[in-house]
């Protein structure tokens, strides 16, 4: 009987890049004194020949820089990870900045700034106490 989630070569081989690429790219950053960045998610292509690794930066003004530097350390990133891996063909590496992090962020703030809305209980309220005072007619 097959179980409703499968899991495919390809999100297992995701998963350990991921893992594995989180600790080299930490090496890196401190070893070629880069701005620091971290590894949030891998995509491998269904060939297993490309991985696109998102990274997020901790100063998001830096991103360029540090994207720029991972892209230029790929191959040496690679080699690293043939080591630590037992694929048979390690993906070529593209590393794209993910930004999904500051959008949250920006959003969080956005909501923060929001005016408080009225609640019902509170516009029932301030409707039937308009009710009491404009129903009254004088006579």
């Amino acid at each position: 009987m097959p179980s409703s989630k499968s899991f495919h070569r390809t999100d297992r081989v995701s998963a350990q890049l991921r893992r594995e690429l989180g600790t080299l790219v930490h090496e890196a950053v401190r070893e070629h004194n880069l701005p620091s960045v971290s590894v949030s998610d891998v995509e491998v292509s269904r060939d297993l020949a490309h991985a696109k690794v998102f990274v997020t930066a901790l100063q998001a003004e830096r991103s360029k820089e540090a994207v720029k530097a991972l892209k230029e350390l790929s191959r040496e990133l690679r080699y690293q990870l043939g080591r630590a891996m037992k694929l048979r063909h390690v993906p070529e590496l593209h590393f794209h900045y993910d930004d999904s992090v500051d959008r949250g962020e920006r959003i969080g703030i956005l909501l923060r700034d929001l005016p408080p809305l009225e609640t019902d209980a509170e516009a029932d309220g301030d409707q039937a106490a308009g009710e009491s005072d404009g129903d009254a007619k004088p006579e």
